[in-house]
């Protein structure tokens, strides 16, 4: 299959990261069935993308009739089998739990067509592992987006060993379909982005706790020394503190490397509610949405 023969994509999960990828989908012009477990997680979602647009149209971006077509293209559902059975491709986006996921995969291969290509928006979790869970492992392979998925423009494209090239290469298509730019790599842990990135988020977090500077003087040094849109610290208050230590604990639990240890400040975040933007608090506070 072609990414320019895809009518119908279901999107598996309608939390921040599913529902962005259902409306860059739908943006693209293509239908899109947006699933979760229950209707209150897919009206949230539907909210939370309708929010998304207000805003793109408040600013003279986007008109409001282009804002309730991208809306109606999106239909939800708690039935994945009807999910599994419409689509041409599937994105699964739930939780990074592999036991959910396999769990998931089961169901979407029996109701699934032969041709349809099975994706994962997974950040660290892999591949090759959630390809054994479905029947036809040469059409799996990874799509990672990022948060928020409306705006980023970069696509991770992962090659599970059983993943064919022609799929491979219908990852590279549907990526720039999107309008997104892909980039091409193998299952491994972190893949290309989480590989690179944690470790300057782990090196950030140890400065701060050795007292070598502020957080504000580490997030300026790398903001002006290396040229990053965002310091460290404030991509983690981003991403969400939480999220950022299991994504640490996942990579670093394959990699068996001594400098992916999870700085202790992060755990105690955590452990504190202090987890970033989403709770106003992280390194640096936030005003209430």
């Amino acid at each position: 299959m072609q990414a320019s023969d895809v009518k119908k994509v279901s999107v598996l999960g309608a939390g921040l990261m599913g529902s962005g990828i259902a409306q860059v989908c739908s943006q693209a012009g293509i239908s899109v069935i947006m699933r979760d477990i229950k209707d209150e997680f897919l009206e949230k979602g539907m909210k939370g993308i309708k929010d998304g647009l207000g805003k793109v149209v408040s600013k003279g971006k986007m008109t409001q009739e282009d804002a309730n077509e991208i809306i109606g293209r999106i239909e939800t559902t708690t039935d994945l089998a009807k999910a599994a059975s419409e689509a041409d491709l599937i994105i699964e986006a739930i939780p990074e739990d592999m036991k959910l996921k396999k769990e998931v995969y089961k169901e979407v291969s029996q109701n699934a067509s032969e041709n349809t290509i099975i994706a994962s928006n997974t950040s660290t979790l892999s591949i090759n592992d959630m390809a054994a869970s479905v029947k036809n492992p040469q059409n799996f392979l990874g799509l990672h987006f990022f948060n928020p998925a409306p705006v980023m423009k970069l696509l991770e494209v992962v090659k599970g060993k059983k993943t064919s090239d022609d799929v491979v290469q219908f990852g590279r298509d549907f990526a720039t379909r999107v309008g997104k730019t892909p980039v091409v790599c193998i299952d491994s842990p972190g893949f290309i982005a989480n590989r690179v990135a944690l470790p300057i988020m782990i090196e950030a977090v140890t400065a701060l706790e050795e007292g070598v500077a502020s957080k504000e003087d580490i997030d300026t040094a790398m903001e002006l020394g290396y040229n990053h849109p965002m310091g460290p610290l404030k991509l983690a208050d981003l991403v969400g503190i939480d999220t950022v230590l299991h994504s640490i604990k996942s990579v670093g639990d394959k990699i068996k490397s001594p400098k992916w240890k999870a700085p202790k400040l992060l755990e105690e975040m955590v452990k504190e509610g202090k987890l970033g933007r989403k709770t106003g608090r992280g390194f640096y506070e936030y005003p209430p949405k």
